[in-house]
């Protein structure tokens, strides 16, 4: 389709973008939106510098590779570039979305779907409270100048309610959204709207101050997912490495990094938030064992980092839209199921804490994840609700302290925002797992 210069390496990668955003402040709306979208990223290397142009202007992509090409070095041996010989070659179509997009349904029907869960909101102590329903469907096609041409749609959709709730002088703010790939998957997410705000509205009339302390601490399959991404994805990360003999002398394959039994798997094929099949270079997506057993197996890669760091490729170069260049990135990332049942974890446990939901995350060495609601466990039961400002532990101590995994397993994703990097935020990610038992936590 383009025509690139035999002596420079060039990829192109085109992205059509359809957005909807509804959102309203009680009952009244706020923002009623539709965008589309199309714009081009374009690369050309040398063998020594890389020239990225990004344009809106698809009808001349052209002479934007063009361009580029005259700014570089002619190279007759680019193709035996190590960063260049690593690059895929692939030719595939996977269009999944195309018979269900969310693309075809009336914006009145998403408008109207979403006023149905506000109606929900009726209990005396939510003071406030907005709402929103959200969707986006990207198309992106990858040219380059070794051969590749792949093609491929995904999509999310979601609805979100955030709550100001009051009883007495207690204060508490709640937080329910429900993602799917499929718009006809939230017709029938009435029972769980129903329960969640009905959590939210105990929470704030029952929740009682923790006791600060060392806890037992058992992850829900939310709390799980954000602390495996917060705390360990980005550590796998590779680019943090490169011209690093320190870093990557502590990240070296085969180091025990957490107890036995734990697996954590980075993977692009997972439908969701993170469904990447082809990476923004065109390399196909990896089912990455960053850890197997408990020990460091894998880490995410770029071709750039795979090259510098002697590794095999991963599929986990991506940039938040066309203007950007890709970097290494997270794409669903998940520790993988125990076997154990969920019931026999809890009924073990003498004195613990159940975190069941979080406002954030964040954490390289250190971990910090502060719940939103959280409940104790006593005597091999879960009881009353408590209120917790954070809890905190080192990684590598906590991957140690991780003593159950249960059978029961969730993978999940973000409604509306996503994962910060650099300048590039937020990136669609997924997240998930068992619910995971910590031995020892420290929790605020």
């Amino acid at each position: 389709m383009y025509q690139f210069s035999n002596q420079l390496y060039t990829d192109v990668r085109i992205e059509e973008t359809f957005d909807t955003k509804i959102s309203f402040k009680k009952e009244k709306l706020q923002e009623q939106k539709v965008r589309r979208n199309i714009g081009a990223f374009i690369r050309v290397f040398d063998g020594e510098r890389w020239y990225y142009s990004a344009t809106t202007d698809i009808d001349h992509i052209q002479e934007k590779i063009d361009e580029l090409a005259q700014i570089a070095k002619p190279n007759p041996d680019i193709l035996n570039h190590p960063i260049v010989a690593k690059f895929e070659v692939n030719k595939d179509e996977k269009m999944i979305c195309e018979s269900n997009s969310v693309e075809k349904i009336d914006i009145m029907d998403k408008q109207n779907l979403l006023k149905q869960y506000i109606e929900l909101i009726k209990d005396e102590t939510i003071m406030h409270h907005t709402s929103s329903y959200v969707d986006n469907r990207t198309v992106k096609t990858i040219y380059t100048s070794k051969g590749t041409h792949v093609k491929f749609d995904k999509q999310t959709c979601g609805i979100r309610l955030g709550l100001e709730l009051a009883y007495g002088d207690k204060k508490d703010q709640g937080r329910v959204s429900k993602a799917a790939v499929n718009f006809e998957e939230l017709r029938d997410a009435k029972l769980y709207f129903v329960d969640e705000i009905a959590k939210s509205v105990d929470f704030v009339k029952n929740a009682e101050p923790v006791v600060p302390g060392v806890y037992t601490v058992l992850m829900s399959p939310l709390t799980t997912g954000v602390f495996t991404h917060e705390s360990f994805g980005h550590k796998s990360e590779s680019d943090f490495m490169v011209g690093d003999p320190t870093m990557k002398e502590e990240w070296a394959i085969g180091k025990q990094v957490g107890s036995k039994g734990l697996t954590i798997i980075d993977d692009g094929n997972v439908s969701g938030n993170g469904y990447t099949p082809y990476d923004d270079e065109g390399n196909k997506a990896d089912k990455t064992y960053i850890v197997t057993d408990g020990r460091l197996t894998g880490r995410l890669h770029s071709t750039a980092t795979a090259t510098a760091l002697e590794e095999g490729l991963t599929g986990n170069a991506r940039s938040m839209n066309f203007e950007f260049e890709p970097i290494v990135r997270m794409t669903t990332t998940y520790i993988e199921k125990g076997i154990q049942p969920l019931a026999e974890i809890i009924a073990e446990i003498e004195h613990g804490i159940y975190i069941e939901d979080i406002k954030h995350g964040s954490g390289m060495s250190t971990f910090t994840i502060a719940p939103s609601r959280s409940y104790m466990i006593e005597n091999g039961k879960i009881t009353k609700p408590v209120k917790i400002s954070v809890v905190t532990g080192n990684v590598f101590e906590t991957l140690g302290e991780v003593d159950a995994l249960s059978s029961e397993f969730e993978l999940l994703s973000f409604v509306g925002g996503g994962c910060g990097k650099m300048e590039q935020w937020p990136l669609p990610v997924g997240f998930g797992g068992p619910y995971t038992r910590v031995r020892r936590l420290n929790v605020q």
